[in-house]
């Protein structure tokens, strides 16, 4: 009788960064606010192990999971693409042994009037189902979050069907494909070239009905 081989450790596909690697930047944000492990989990309204699994790597959270865990701890979205952003850390780190510690953020001094990331250099993050995320602001932006969502068939912002909410006001298009926004009252399809807005408290659900094609959209929330 053969022995059944071992299944293959999952693997980040090239230009995503692994779950570790997510679970790690979400851990170190939570550390910075202050809030436990599980004091987060019952905001969260999950098990504190189920948090633990998220940050050591082990489970992907949805897209609502994690606007709800950044939500929780008071930091915005563009906080975890960090993590993926390695070519700005280390120019960063480079500036700071040149005695240059200017904060973070987009360009303010005369003579540096725009900043510039190259595709190669903007990891997404992948989340559950295959849905993954790009912050396309070169930098983080004050009050902004400027970002590309890719939603393969038949997934959803939240496996659990549970209606989503947050802070901010929120604008899409759509580039690819067709996405199905679900509110309180009405559902919404939107295809290629279509636009929305909405405020983000309103309880939204983002989904790919399709069987067969991926949806892509850019999204950018106003924090007011």
């Amino acid at each position: 009788m053969t022995a059944k081989s071992p299944e293959p450790r999952e693997s980040a596909e090239p230009g995503i960064e692994a779950p570790e690697q997510l679970g790690q930047r979400l851990r170190e944000l939570r550390l910075q606010s202050g809030k436990s492990l599980r004091a987060l989990a019952r905001e969260l309204g999950i098990s504190a192990s189920a948090v633990s699994q998220i940050e050591r790597g082990t489970m992907r959270p949805s897209v609502s999971r994690l606007i709800a865990y950044v939500s929780a701890i008071d930091v915005p979205l563009a906080a975890v693409f960090d993590q993926a952003d390695r070519a700005d850390r280390a120019d960063r780190a480079d500036r700071a042994d040149q005695g240059d510690t200017r904060p973070e953020g987009p360009p303010r001094d005369e003579d540096e009037r725009f900043a510039i990331r190259r595709a190669k250099e903007a990891a997404p993050i992948h989340l559950s189902g295959g849905v993954t995320f790009r912050r396309l602001s070169p930098v983080p932006m004050p009050d902004l979050e400027f970002f590309e969502s890719t939603y393969p068939p038949g997934t959803t912002s939240n496996v659990h069907g549970q209606f989503l909410k947050h802070d901010g006001y929120e604008v899409g298009t759509v580039t690819q494909g067709e996405l199905t926004i679900d509110l309180e009252t009405e559902v919404v399809t939107l295809a290629a070239g279509d636009s929305i807005t909405f405020p983000c408290h309103r309880p939204h659900i983002i989904g790919n009905r399709s069987g067969t094609t991926t949806a892509v959209a850019t999204w950018l929330i106003v924090h007011r």
